[in-house]
């Protein structure tokens, strides 16, 4: 054999070894547009019960809204504890006894209901202040029980379905959220059949119909992705992890994003010449928000959130509303000068941690649903 022809058999050897070593490709999430609704309100039967608990619980405080209205700890106890599963069972342990020990929120809601209150030092047991119910230290119970289980007992439940993924778990984490599988990013009922609520909500309301990387569409791709790559396989298990952080991420920023929005309130309120009671007792209110937001994200599980524990007292101290103190809410409406600025420093310090440029933080200040009227 010459020369010649022995190069071209070592040639050919060694494309064909080359072919066989070729390293196999790697397969492509075939990713849809929309979220499959099939299963979805069979799926999530239990997070329908619990969501519908918490709306009851919530309506039943909201009665302590008119002055002429006790409201009942014992009622409001039995709401969150009834039925199987109760909201109870479901909200992490540290809010449960927030909320039930004996003088708990459930007692001090009840015993601020009844009454008139006027802002100011610390005196009797509060009441209502313009068209909501404070107790004696200026702080709205209201809030802190249904913004608060947003946290402890909504996303608490959801990241747990989230960490054991399946496409029932899926949708009950969706449900949970307050978001319908066709995402119509508005909670307005007149302009869609399955309106957000609770958190998606907030979502919406953070989010620019125009701007493709809203928080609202963050959440919604994620949960679009998340569900192709369960459904596709174990093939797709890092995007499937990827689009589940993704989700439990976003969520948190919405949580923070609306504490944001309301800081500004606030101080845009409580900064103007001579503001009506209406006015400051709204401030309140909108500050009351804050606190709730907050206050349940306490004692998460650590790996399913980015914020920490001492980073969300850090956030409840600048309120004046830090845990196991009293609060000194009023002081937000009695002395703007001297504490609004404690609300920049919440804006500061949320942008900080969640890395929020300055455009969002200025958009943040919008409720999008309303200003774009969808």
């Amino acid at each position: 054999m010459n020369m010649k022809n022995t190069l071209m058999i070592a040639a050919l050897g060694a494309l064909a070894f080359s072919a066989c070593t070729k390293e196999p490709e790697v397969p492509k999430l075939n990713l849809p547009n929309t979220y499959e609704a099939n299963n979805y309100f069979s799926d999530a039967l239990e997070e329908i019960s619990l969501r519908n608990k918490l709306n009851a619980l919530v309506n039943e405080v909201k009665k302590g809204r008119i002055d002429t209205n006790q409201l009942s700890s014992d009622n409001l106890n039995a709401l969150f504890t009834t039925g199987d599963p109760s909201l109870n069972m479901r909200t992490t342990a540290y809010y449960q006894t927030l909320l039930t020990e004996n003088n708990g929120w459930f007692a001090e809601v009840a015993k601020a209901s009844g009454n008139r209150y006027t802002p100011g030092a610390p005196v009797g047991e509060g009441g209502v202040y313009g068209a909501y119910l404070f107790d004696e230290n200026g702080l709205e119970i209201e809030q802190l029980i249904e913004k608060g289980l947003f946290g402890a007992m909504s996303y608490f439940q959801a990241q747990s379905l989230l960490n054991t993924p399946s496409v029932s778990n899926l949708n009950k984490a969706l449900y949970l959220f307050g978001a319908h599988p066709s995402f119509p990013n508005t909670s307005n009922a007149s302009k869609t059949e399955f309106p957000d609520v609770h958190m998606a909500t907030y979502a919406a309301r953070r989010s620019d119909i125009n701007d493709a990387n809203s928080l609202y569409n963050q959440i919604r791709n994620n949960f679009i992705k998340a569900q192709a790559a369960i459904t596709q396989g174990e093939s797709f298990q890092s995007d499937r992890d990827a689009a589940l952080t993704g989700i439990k991420q976003s969520w948190e920023k919405v949580n923070a994003a609306t504490i944001i929005n309301y800081c500004h309130s606030v101080i845009g309120t409580m900064s103007s010449t001579d503001p009506t009671d209406a006015q400051k007792a709204n401030a309140l209110h909108a500050y009351g928000e804050c606190v709730g937001f907050m206050h349940g994200w306490r004692q998460l599980p650590a790996n399913s959130k980015i914020i920490t524990d001492d980073q969300i007292d850090q956030v409840l101290e600048l309120l004046l509303a830090a845990p196991n103190q009293i609060p000194q809410s009023y002081k937000f409406i009695t002395e703007p000068a001297t504490q609004l600025p404690r609300l920049q420093q919440v804006i500061s310090t949320l942008q900080s941690i969640y890395g929020f440029t300055g455009a969002e933080i200025e958009s943040f200040k919008n409720n999008w649903i309303n200003v774009q009227n969808r």
